[in-house]
């Protein structure tokens, strides 16, 4: 090869080289570029007060994806640097729309006006009750406060438990009974939170009332299946709520004056702009008037919610937070008792930086019972106190995927009650039941991952630990067995203690470990379609025993231990979700089983028994259904139609083949069984001064069980009866109306007001909640007696702010 050549040669490939290394360069540039990601994230708050907004959409327009902010108002999403236009939406609040230039992590905090206060502003019509289709979470019942304040109920008060009760899944025992049941569970298998607390009542006056003030609250979810990982200790549903946090701008006030109760509640800055205070109280007084009829009886609540809110600086806030309830029943000075909840919360929310979130908490709560009987001269307190610590965790890792992580520690101190003679003469003697002292704990990873533009997923697991205490005194029985079977006599009779073992707290009597996966998944057909489908598996170790329908004072809760083990709860469901236009369709089928569901034996005595591990039994439920749910969201007339179809049973079979258990082993409806249940919600704004609600109500009766015979045994009529809630009650249906009267609705400042008129069972009908049977004096025939609290019933609240 030449000289020309070989400078041919080497300039050719020096060429080809250099534009080699060139092209390398770019690619690797190029994908650098296009690889490199950053942050975004801030808080998002109201303008008008300061108040913090959960689950407001942040959308990125160009990717046509986004998040929302979580129960404190943060929100951060990661995102491949670029150009982008985010826009910041939440119902009733104008949008606010950002263009940034994402090239490094940003911290954007924003500020959401309500509706009225920009009039050029876009205003969002999307309702936060309208469904995601995309997220993996389902079997979640959502309603706004504002909704929930529109729907008529009896004597015209707001009812946060009622209006979940018209959304499908979720019924109760009855017109005047306390708690709720959610796919076929008890009421004691419901989660209850408020601010992080736990509530062992969520009702005054026996159900007429829910525990939870309107005004003070933010927000409300209902869980009744895909529970996440975070949640535990039930095996039903968890109904998280949450406390507003009080107005950082200016003091203002709320209120409400109806014919049976009255609300109010202040809040305003402590330091403006960084610190809040929020306290409100509410009170029924119609016993005031019962003198006036010559009647000694009383029967009322009140209760006090209180919350200060401090912002320490830009990644630090501290939440001390408080309720404080009570019910009062004073029956012809017969008998007299009280009862209620109150806890103290106090939070830290710290941010590490635009990725890392935490929360801490340390919560002590109490619900307590007093009974006094002036006929046979005692007292009689008990109750529930215990101390939860938790810690939360959020790591949101990318744009595709959120971890959460967690931790709680819960002591119980349970105190079935003191008895004490309020006289010297009444053959009473001072007696302290057992307490019991127990350790709930449990740590959690739970992940929201986002597989495929598709395909999302929350998947997480929960490591649940119980360990029962050393007390005092606990009874010792032959073979372990605190329950025989006389087989002579077909009854169940209690055994005798042969023993009693004392031992200190610091000992472990009995302890349970146990692992609990969760999982969702969501498959989106297209924008607006998708299919879901959940499983949770959940242990519960505070038992609720009772031989009434619903929770009453009266009853005892029961921790897991040497004679009880804990429920254990399995649920899958999988359900259809659609978005069309104004409208949304839910619909979803559930089947859960409960392993461990205690059952008491016929004439059990709950009230002060030393011992309820002589008066149950184990068995198992199980419960299935159809839920359907069609919303309209949008323009002047919005509600629902909610239909449920589902079964829920029991069945407690006999230890060994000799004994019947109960209802001989058969499967048996749930007292609180409903085949059908279906209600139409419908609310229309008339003008800018008037709203019309209404409300159907139709479904099935709940099971009892009837008497069938009798006879004749020493001079007395004995009954004997079917098989266990084997009848049932007439059915149920009722209907309902509301009207809103705002007469200035375009004034923002100063006094506003608006009365709601309501009339509740408007055709008057006489819906039963129980039929007894007796003998007539007169006659001496048999006869069924038929109850109904309610027939028709007017109501009207005054309300205000300022």
């Amino acid at each position: 090869m030449n000289l020309v050549s070989n400078r041919f040669y080497l300039t050719t490939n020096t060429g080809l080289l250099k534009n080699l290394i060139l092209s390398v360069f770019a690619v690797l540039a190029f994908a650098k570029a296009y690889s490199q990601k950053s942050t975004l994230s801030g808080t998002i708050i109201e303008a008008g007060t300061g108040e913090t907004m959960l689950n407001v959409n942040v959308i990125i327009v160009e990717l046509k994806t986004g998040t929302i902010s979580n129960e404190y108002g943060y929100y951060s999403i990661t995102l491949p640097d670029g150009d982008y236009t985010v826009q910041y939406s939440s119902i009733g609040y104008a949008t606010v729309e950002k263009k940034i230039s994402l090239t490094e992590n940003i911290k954007l905090d924003i500020s959401l006006k309500e509706e009225g206060e920009e009039l050029e502003a876009i205003v969002i019509n999307a309702d936060v009750e309208k469904l995601s289709t995309k997220s993996p979470q389902m079997s979640v019942n959502a309603l706004s406060i504002e909704t929930i304040k529109k729907v008529p109920v009896v004597l015209g008060e707001t009812d946060l438990i009622k209006a979940l009760t018209l959304l499908p899944g979720v019924s109760n025992a009855g017109e005047g009974s306390a708690g709720f049941n959610v796919r076929g569970g008890a009421a004691d298998q419901n989660l209850v939170l408020l601010d992080e607390a736990t509530l062992y009542g969520s009702d005054h006056l026996f159900g007429f009332f829910s525990v939870f003030n309107p005004d003070a609250i933010k927000d409300l979810k209902l869980y009744k299946g895909g529970i996440p990982a975070r949640y535990g200790g039930r095996v039903s549903s968890v109904l998280d709520i949450y406390q507003r946090d009080g107005n950082k701008k200016q003091f203002s006030g709320t209120g409400g004056i109806g014919i049976v109760a009255s609300r109010l509640l202040f809040e305003g800055p402590i330091i403006k702009d960084k610190a809040s205070f929020l306290v409100g109280g509410r009170s029924s007084y119609a016993h005031l008037f019962l003198p006036l009829f010559d009647i000694e009886n009383e029967a009322y609540f009140y209760d006090l919610n209180a919350k200060l809110s401090f912002n320490l600086d830009d990644n630090n806030r501290l939440y001390l937070s408080s309720y404080f309830g009570r019910d009062v029943f004073n029956v012809n000075n017969l008998f007299a008792n009280t009862f209620g909840n109150s806890f103290v919360n106090v939070r830290w929310n710290h941010l590490f930086n635009e990725k890392w979130f935490s929360n801490a908490s340390l919560i002590f709560s109490d619900y307590n019972y007093g009974l006094e009987l002036n006929f046979v001269e005692f007292t009689f307190d008990s109750g529930i106190t215990n101390l939860n610590a938790k810690y939360d965790l959020t790591h949101f890792v990318n744009d595709k995927v959120k971890m959460k992580y967690g931790l709680n520690s819960i002591y119980y101190e349970f105190d079935p009650g003191r008895i004490q003679p309020t006289s010297p003469t009444s053959g009473i003697n001072d007696r302290q039941l057992i307490k019991k002292y127990a350790w709930e704990n449990g740590i959690y990873a739970d992940g929201e991952f986002a597989v495929t533009d598709d395909i999302n997923i929350n998947a997480g697991l929960r490591i649940s630990t119980f360990s029962r205490l050393g007390q005092e005194s606990l009874n010792i029985y032959e073979n372990n067995q605190p329950l025989l079977y006389n087989q002579d006599l077909g009854v169940y009779e209690s055994a005798e203690e042969i023993d009693t073992l004392s031992s200190s707290r610091s000992e472990t009597l009995k302890s349970f470990v146990n692992l609990e996966p969760r999982f969702s998944i969501a498959y989106s057909l297209d924008d607006d379609t998708s299919i879901k489908a959940s499983y949770q598996r959940i242990n519960q170790y505070i038992h609720l025993i009772s031989n009434t329908n619903a929770p009453t004072p009266f009853d005892l809760y029961a921790p897991s231990g040497t004679f009880i083990d804990p429920q254990v709860g399995d649920q899958v469901a999988a359900g259809f979700f659609k978005n069309i236009g104004d409208y949304s369709i839910e619909t979803e089928a559930f089947y859960k089983t409960v392993q461990n569901r205690l059952d008491y034996i016929d004439g059990a005595d709950l009230i002060a028994n030393d011992a309820v591990e002589q008066i149950l039994l184990e068995g198992e439920a199980r419960a299935y259904g159809l839920e359907l749910l069609l919303r309209k969201n949008r323009g002047r007339l919005q509600g629902w139609i909610a239909y449920t179809l589902s079964r829920s049973e029991q069945r407690t079979p006999g230890r060994t083949a000799l004994e019947p258990g109960i209802n001989n082993g058969e499967w048996y409806n749930a007292a609180w069984d409903k085949t059908h249940d279906l209600t139409i919600t419908t609310n229309y704004e008339l003008n800018k001064k008037w709203d019309l609600g209404a409300n159907f109500t139709l479904q099935t009766g709940q099971p009892i069980t009837y008497p069938n015979g009798q006879y004749e045994f020493d001079g007395l009529f004995i009954p004997t009866f079917e098989a266990r809630n084997s009848s049932r009650l007439p059915m149920v249906h009722r209907l309902d109306f509301s009207a809103t009267y705002t007469p200035k609705p375009d004034k923002k400042k100063g006094w506003q007001s608006s009365w709601v008129f309501s009339l509740y069972n408007a055709y008057n009908r006489r819906n039963a909640v129980s039929i007894t049977f007796g003998e007539n004096e007169d006659t001496g025939r048999n006869e069924a007696t038929r109850l109904a609290i309610f027939g028709i019933v007017p109501a009207v609240t005054y309300n205000f702010n300022f």
